[in-house]
């Protein structure tokens, strides 16, 4: 951002009111990379998200992720493995324990896969829609 000040007229075309497409930053989001660059890491380790983008500066410390990517991993998760475990039991009939440590090890592989990236994606929502203090200046508290 400049350091000139805006006036009124002037702040309806600032950098802070320009559009967030939601495409590219689920994009970005999915790709654990900051939804305003897609240059830097968003996250810091597997899940902390860091408080600003290394190379752009975007503050990322206003997301409230909380427990949404879980719900999420759990459901898509569970819709794809469920109806998996289903066909395979009825069709091949292998045994139970076989069967219970085939999809366990499914299960765990597919839920590690997602959680990170569907955390991503669930910023990159909140930084495009301008949700919880993503607003720009006027909005940071």
């Amino acid at each position: 951002m400049s350091d000139r000040m805006f006036s009124e007229n002037e702040r309806s075309v600032a950098p802070e009111d320009a559009e967030r497409p939601l495409g590219v930053a689920l994009r970005r989001g999915w790709r654990r990379r900051c939804p305003n660059c897609g240059a830097g890491q968003m996250l810091r380790g597997y899940l902390k998200v860091r408080e600003a983008c290394p190379v752009c500066g975007e503050a990322l410390h206003h997301q409230r992720a909380d427990d949404g990517p879980a719900y999420l991993t759990i459901l898509i998760v569970g819709h794809l493995l469920a109806p998996l475990i289903h066909y395979v039991f009825v069709a091949y009939r292998p045994d139970p324990l076989v069967l219970a440590s085939v999809f366990s090890v499914g299960t765990v592989a597919l839920s590690l896969y997602l959680l990170p990236r569907l955390k991503g994606v669930m910023v990159a929502v909140q930084w495009s829609r301008r949700m919880h203090g993503f607003g720009g200046a006027s909005h940071d508290g």
